[in-house]
């Protein structure tokens, strides 16, 4: 535990700590009354009531779309259903500023809404919350989707035999059952939409603003440190509370059911109750999902003489965006390959062994520390990459100009993918293997390589393959320290869309769709090596 301790401890906790101290203290005095004055602010107060209400009706709008879509995934065998998994949670893994390039495409101006029926959403709050659904299905999918192919459907069928209707059936025995995997999904969108930050600096336009917006423009636009930091406080106590529930719903969800093979539970629809309800998942995964990623897809070969290869071709040349970059923007495909390696790297070997010091421990001080790993999902990577500059810029600690700077901070966001793929599976290797094996002389690395790696290299690989997506689509500290010569896929995207001209648009839809197709890639792959109880949420 050690390892991951001191990762955490220096690349997190002391770059956050810093920052809100800097903003907080005056000629080494506190200004604590600067907490009154920030939270006081008519202006403040409107951000933090959108922040919490865009977030509410977000969570409840996924919900509502992606509920049904969980029954599909668990309850339902249809062809493709493997691939339209990968292909749910192509979204979540994408940039924040990709998913709202993408939304751009089909509600902004000039997008496919636009050009069919002169209806632009790009300002409004609707397409802030269609985003987050777009970003958040397969948070619901897998989570209690996850859940409910392993409940045994007989309970619900002897309560049907015993007299009870389908729908009585359902709400007095599966939901129950499912109530703590669907709190526990409802947290985590909850989480992630409170803390939205591309999506809605994208498609909000000057009108919307959230805490981690603010805190960015507060921070890079205003130099507003103080109000900066007390805004940073106010989201990190909302975190905190949010995952300390998120444990609590884990821990619930983790207590006795009976789980059975989720082979063994579905089946092709019977009925053409179930048909349709299959019928209109599809429809939703087409609209909400493929449309999207179609139309952004679209954008990146609609030149102005008509389809080609224009604004690809145009990548490869610095000279043809108008001084946005001082490098050639296919450039940023490498440098986003080499990071997320890295970062992959970093992500593996802290959260393996934090998964390891976790399975192998209990109690209440073990269980802050599974909270604590969760707390970069959900704190400003805006205060974290901002926090990098001013704190890791003296010896022996000095990687300001450090290439290994934008590996870091992708790995903070990809470790608790790591511990939460690896932990249920390190977890069911029964440790009297482990004990056997030291008994019999093996050194504890040796018996992790024969005992535990042989049942866990499954996970381990999905864990990797989880790690490298999210540490592509890392976008808010990375947009504070990646150098201008080498700047990664999400940031070299903002950059062309935040300039005029048709050229910087397309070549924006370009790196998207490259981005997608890469994130794309890896979670196919990783469903060809999913495990049965690994590789969820």
């Amino acid at each position: 535990m050690v390892v991951p301790l001191v990762f955490f401890g220096v690349f997190f906790a002391y770059p956050v700590a810093a920052i809100v101290g800097r903003g907080l203290r005056d000629g080494g005095h506190w200004r604590l009354g600067r907490i009154a004055a920030v939270l006081a602010d008519p202006d403040i107060l409107d951000v933090l009531w959108f922040t919490l209400w865009q977030a509410v009706a977000s969570t409840g709008l996924t919900l509502a779309i992606a509920l049904p879509g969980a029954y599909a995934f668990a309850r339902l065998d249809f062809p493709g259903k493997q691939l339209l998994r990968a292909v749910v949670l192509v979204p979540f893994v994408l940039p924040t500023v990709v998913v709202g390039s993408a939304f751009l495409a089909v509600l902004g101006r000039g997008g496919l809404l636009d050009e069919l029926w002169g209806v632009r959403l790009d300002t409004s709050v609707w397409a802030i919350l269609l985003a987050h659904v777009f970003f958040n299905y397969a948070v619901v999918v897998r989570t209690v989707g996850g859940l409910w192919a392993q409940l045994d459907p007989r309970q619900e069928e002897a309560a049907r035999v015993l007299g009870a209707g389908r729908f009585a059936a359902w709400r007095r025995v599966t939901l129950p059952a499912l109530g703590p995997a669907v709190a526990a999904a409802a947290l985590m969108v909850f989480l992630f939409t409170f803390t939205s930050f591309g999506v809605v600096q994208i498609l909000g336009g000057p009108r919307y603003s959230t805490l981690e917006v603010e805190i960015y423009q507060q921070t890079a636009q205003f130099l507003d440190l103080p109000t900066a930091a007390v805004l940073t406080l106010v989201q990190f106590a909302a975190v905190g509370a949010i995952l300390a529930l998120h444990a609590r719903t884990v821990r619930r969800r983790e207590s006795a059911l009976t789980l059975v093979d989720p082979a063994q539970t579905s089946r092709r629809p019977q009925g053409p109750g179930q048909w349709a309800l299959l019928g209109g998942v599809l429809a939703v995964i087409a609209l909400l999902i493929l449309v999207p990623l179609g139309v952004l897809v679209e954008r990146s070969f609609a030149g102005p003489d008509g389809y080609g290869l224009g604004f690809y071709r145009s990548l490869r040349s610095a000279a043809d965006n108008g001084g946005t970059f001082v490098v050639a923007p296919l450039q940023a495909i490498g440098n986003s390959l080499a990071y997320g390696a890295a970062a992959t790297l970093i992500a593996l070997v802290v959260g393996g062994l934090a998964a390891a010091a976790l399975t192998r421990r209990a109690g209440r001080l073990v269980r802050g520390f599974d909270a604590l790993l969760m707390l970069p999902l959900g704190v400003s990577a805006v205060t974290v990459g901002f926090g990098f500059l001013i704190t890791l810029d003296e010896p022996p600690l000095d990687l300001r100009t450090s290439w290994f700077l934008v590996p870091l901070a992708q790995a903070l966001v990809g470790v608790p993918f790591v511990v939460r793929t690896m932990l249920p599976v390190l977890r069911a290797v029964d440790g009297r293997l482990r004990e056997a094996a030291a008994v019999l002389g093996a050194s504890p690395l040796r018996a992790w390589r024969e005992v535990d790696l042989p049942m866990v290299w499954r996970a381990l690989l999905i864990a990797a393959g989880f790690a490298f997506a999210v540490s592509l689509g890392e976008f808010g500290a990375t947009v504070f320290i990646a150098r201008p010569d080498t700047p990664t896929l999400p940031v070299a995207v903002a950059r062309l869309l935040g300039r005029a001209g048709e050229l910087n648009y397309g070549q924006a839809m370009a790196l998207s769709t490259i981005l997608m197709l890469v994130c794309a890639g890896a979670l196919l792959a990783l469903e060809r090596i999913r495990t049965d109880r690994s590789g969820e949420f």
